[in-house]
């Protein structure tokens, strides 16, 4: 995973640098933009915090924008990937994350809509400026509140 832009150490994590993160479990709901939800997922992966605590952004960062390998992106500020429970994903209810839900290592968002909570995470880029995602670039609300829904 490339980890760039405005940051004071730019990086390329392997996912073994992932594994040497500080370690979570989670346990949250995950509720997609098409009216369901699965409860009570249990997540184990390296807070997003931990991330940042090791490339350190910059003053000036705000917003990070994800990029997954099948081109897919999203954008999140960085206040709402400081809250609790947002994960560099990599295990799934006690088992490795499969490919099918975004394994090897996927974004985890439990406060937002599923579209948020990237699969296949290739890479993070820090930035000033927030930059619509795929679903947001096509309609979907760049808030992606589950109680409030997409648009």
């Amino acid at each position: 995973m490339e980890v760039s832009g405005l940051v004071e150490s730019p990086a390329t994590l392997s996912f073994q640098d992932l594994l040497a993160l500080p370690q979570v479990d989670s346990v949250s709901d995950f509720h997609c933009v098409e009216a369901w939800s699965v409860k009570d997922q249990g997540w184990s992966g390296a807070p997003f915090t931990a991330l940042m605590e090791r490339v350190k952004p910059k003053r000036g960062a705000r917003y990070a924008l994800f990029r997954a390998y099948d081109g897919y992106s999203t954008s999140l500020p960085l206040r709402e990937l400081s809250k609790e429970g947002v994960l560099l994903a990599h295990t799934l209810n006690g088992q490795p994350l499969p490919p099918p839900l975004g394994g090897p290592v996927r974004l985890v968002v439990p406060h937002k809509l599923g579209y948020k909570s990237i699969m296949w995470l290739r890479g993070v880029e820090f930035s000033a400026n927030d930059e619509l995602g795929f679903w947001e670039a096509r309609g979907y609300t760049n808030e992606a509140d589950p109680w409030r829904g997409a648009d």
